[in-house]
């Protein structure tokens, strides 16, 4: 869902891979919650970590305390930023997860518009002349 927020979110200046250190696909209430605030992360797949660790990268964003411990070294990444948020993924009748689903999804936008907008603050601006 993180994925889904910054892509969507950042625009086209953003660049977003997604990973996890133990991948079991996109959850198909994590794409349906999702839809629901016009998201599509339908196409989005589940990778390993590892492919991804050899890249260069402004910001490696993990988003649950394991991923955190469990994630290698990115080299090339200009920084490392870790919020942890629940994992929604729990065994429930499905209506249930839905609503948690829905609760992570809005933690998890608001959490990427917090950070994009101190991302463009941040940024140098153009000089003139």
């Amino acid at each position: 869902m993180a994925h889904g927020w910054l892509a969507h979110l950042g625009g086209a200046g953003v660049h977003v891979d997604s990973a996890g250190t133990h991948p079991k696909g996109v959850h198909p209430v994590a794409v349906e919650v999702m839809a629901e605030v016009g998201v599509d992360i339908s196409k989005h797949t589940s990778d390993h970590v590892d492919r991804y660790a050899d890249g260069e990268y402004d910001a490696v964003i993990t988003v649950c305390d394991s991923a955190k411990e469990a994630c290698p070294v990115f080299a090339g990444a200009k920084r490392t930023v870790h919020r942890a948020f629940t994992d929604p993924d729990a065994e429930m009748p499905v209506d249930e997860q839905r609503v948690l689903f829905r609760e992570i999804r809005d933690e998890i936008g608001a959490w990427v518009r917090r950070f994009l907008a101190e991302e463009r603050a941040a940024a140098p601006r153009p000089q003139n002349g």
